[in-house]
């Protein structure tokens, strides 16, 4: 009997990682899991051996003031590992928790394969990085094919195996339209953390109420997760505007988007979802002001959407920071829809560069042919 070890940080890594383990049983029913994992991994019947909300830290500061309650984590998920011996050990994303537990494991257990899905970001901070990873990695999964060069160069095996949000999915198809009074929606991404709701909602209202004060033609509809959904009606209550909708259903959201004849969206992967069925967007994004600095001082990209930083210009206009305002905003957005020619051509530079993007089957089918190699 086969093993495998599934390493999540947080529930996005804890759904990619699902999906490959979904196309791995499809291959081979002789294989057993344990992880670390959420509601995903569960539900296709592999238990995790703690609770992963325990290890969801994400800022800079969260993960500076949580260091002894994750490296408490990380060795006692180590001896897990060690106790269950898997032949592979799968790490996703969240690289603070799950690379620090791969490179323990591995200098306890070289034999125990090491692959991880979802490189970290070596080519906008601490390139360096990919020098300590070849020495406890077997392998590494890309969702972009721009990364590999920082990888070969370290002779640390690779595989560009695409984005998931590109990737081709049968999805039922929603009639959405008794939803909304107005036919010209805006989609609206304030984000999935907290900390991104609370600095981005506020803004995000008073650029609504701008936008009403001139255009009547419009509906907003804010996109959430399940978890701060009633932390948006809330503040919708409060607010009191009529324009306003806020869903969290994943299929009524990819509806919406597709309905949509703009976009804002706080910058991260969901950004690549709205350029993927091609709606014109723009970039928000702020955070406080210690986070931030700590970005101006590491970062060496000059952009946060990858469409941007794929391409070094700015296709998607971004305003992070201080142009991260209800002025700002609503004078880009204006002006964007005003401007046919400018919205078209971001639109074909976007769907170029989805399209070299995209994997050739699914980036969960191309992981799991490599996970499977390994198996062999």
């Amino acid at each position: 009997m086969k093993k495998i070890f599934i390493l999540t940080g947080e529930p996005s890594g804890d759904r990619l990682a699902s999906e490959v383990i979904k196309n791995i049983k499809k291959n081979r029913s002789d294989i057993e899991y344990l992880c670390v994992g959420g509601k995903y991994l569960n539900s296709i019947g592999i238990k995790s051996i703690f609770d992963q909300k325990e290890i969801t830290f994400i800022a800079f500061t969260d993960i500076f003031f949580n260091l002894f309650k994750i490296k408490k984590r990380i060795n006692e998920t180590v001896n897990k590992i060690l106790d269950f011996k898997p032949d592979i050990l799968f790490s996703v994303d969240s690289p603070d928790f799950t690379l620090r537990v791969s490179k323990i494991t591995k200098k306890k257990a070289p034999n125990i394969k090491t692959i991880h899905f979802i490189a970290p970001k070596v080519w906008a901070w601490r390139e360096g990085r990919v020098k300590k990873m070849k020495k406890f990695l077997d392998h590494i999964l890309l969702l972009f094919n721009f990364e590999k060069e920082y990888f070969d160069k370290e002779n640390l095996k690779n595989s560009f195996v695409g984005h998931p949000l590109l990737d081709h999915k049968d999805e039922e198809k929603i009639v959405i339209d008794q939803l909304f009074e107005k036919k010209n929606i805006i989609s609206i991404f304030p984000g999935s953390r907290l900390s991104e709701i609370k600095l981005h909602t506020p803004i995000l209202f008073d650029f609504i109420k701008k936008m009403n004060d001139k255009k009547k033609n419009y509906s907003y509809v804010f996109h959430s997760t399940d978890r701060y959904k009633d932390y948006l009606r809330i503040f919708l209550k409060n607010e009191n505007i009529k324009n306003v909708q806020i869903i969290s259903d994943d299929k009524i959201k990819s509806a919406v988007i597709k309905k949509s004849i703009f976009a804002i969206v706080k910058s991260g992967t969901v950004s690549l979802e709205v350029c993927k069925e091609e709606i014109p967007s723009i970039i928000i994004y702020k955070m406080n002001s210690l986070n931030f600095l700590i970005a101006k001082i590491f970062l060496k990209i000059k952009f946060v959407n990858m469409i941007n930083i794929i391409n070094n210009k700015e296709i998607i206009p971004e305003l992070i920071q201080n142009d991260c305002n209800a002025e700002e905003i609503f004078k880009t957005v204006c002006y964007l829809l005003k401007k046919q020619d400018l919205v078209n051509d971001q639109l074909i530079h976007v769907k170029k560069t989805i399209n070299n993007l995209t994997s050739k089957t699914s980036s969960s089918i191309e992981a799991s042919k490599v996970l499977l190699s390994y198996l062999s």
